[in-house]
This record gives structure tokens, sequence and C-alpha cells, in this order.
């Protein structure tokens, strides 16, 4: 068993293996000539509605997280011929193995997200089989079966 030392920089290392794959997804979606933005909303399902995430204190002298909404990320493409761009919103998932599925509450953001027409589309970004792969798989909305 892990003593609590231990968890506690696994955790730290976790959480920085997100930042870092969080960063290169964005790369990746800005060298493919997207337009990246940090999403900085999120889906209050009690009241359904939009609210603005809220900026978290981490302590003294240290930066407050900013950018905390769900989906981590919108994406724009480059207007076209008619002046329309496609909006999808990208979920990076996959900091490490045990993290590439969405939760429950998660789902869920997703479908009133596209259910409001908020986002065209909304898709995941996770880890691929091979090392340094990004898979994009796109978020569908399934209907319950009675």
């Amino acid at each position: 068993m892990q003593t609590k030392e231990e968890l506690k920089k696994q955790g730290k290392r976790n959480k920085q293996a997100g930042i870092r794959f969080e960063l290169k997804v964005r790369k990746e979606l800005e060298s493919k000539g997207l337009i990246v933005a940090k999403w900085s909303n999120n889906i209050n399902l009690e009241e359904n509605k939009l609210i603005p995430c809220k900026h978290k204190f981490r302590g003294i002298g240290i930066p407050m997280a900013i950018g905390t909404g769900f989906p981590d990320f919108i994406v724009f493409t480059k207007p076209n011929d008619l002046g329309m761009s496609l909006i999808t919103g990208i979920e990076v998932k996959g900091g490490n193995a045990t993290n590439k599925y969405l939760s429950k509450e998660e789902k869920e953001k997703c479908k009133w997200l596209l259910e409001n027409d908020i986002f065209a589309n909304i898709t995941i970004a996770n880890r691929g089989d091979k090392q340094g792969e990004i898979k994009y798989i796109p978020f569908e909305i399934k209907e319950k079966k009675d």
C-alpha cells in the first residue's frame, strides 16, 4: 500500500502528464490550421444553463486556476467562402491510461451542449495505442432502448 506522501507525488505526476497531453493536443490542432481557445464556461445541469466557470484559489503566491470549463477547448475552422466557421468542443482525456473515458456527468454535459446547439459537435481526444499518437473520437448521443 502506498503512503500518503507517495500518493501525493503520484497525483502530482498524473496532473502534470494531463497538462502536457492537453498542450500536445492543442499544438496538434493548431498545426492543422484550426483556431484553438480555452473554453471558460461550464454547464449547471440542475439549473439547465451555461455558466462561467469559477476561478480556483490554489494558495498564496500561486496563480489561480483559470479555464477549468467543460469541454477543455473550443475549436474554430477558418471561415469558408460564405464566411462561416464550424465550432467544435474538444475534451482532452488520457493524461494516463485509467482516465480515458467520460464520466456520467461529463456525458450529460456533452449531450446538453449538443442539444442546445452550443457546439456543432464534441470530440474526445485520447492517447492512441502508439507512443505519441492522439485519437480523436466524436461524441455521439446514444438513444435509450425501451
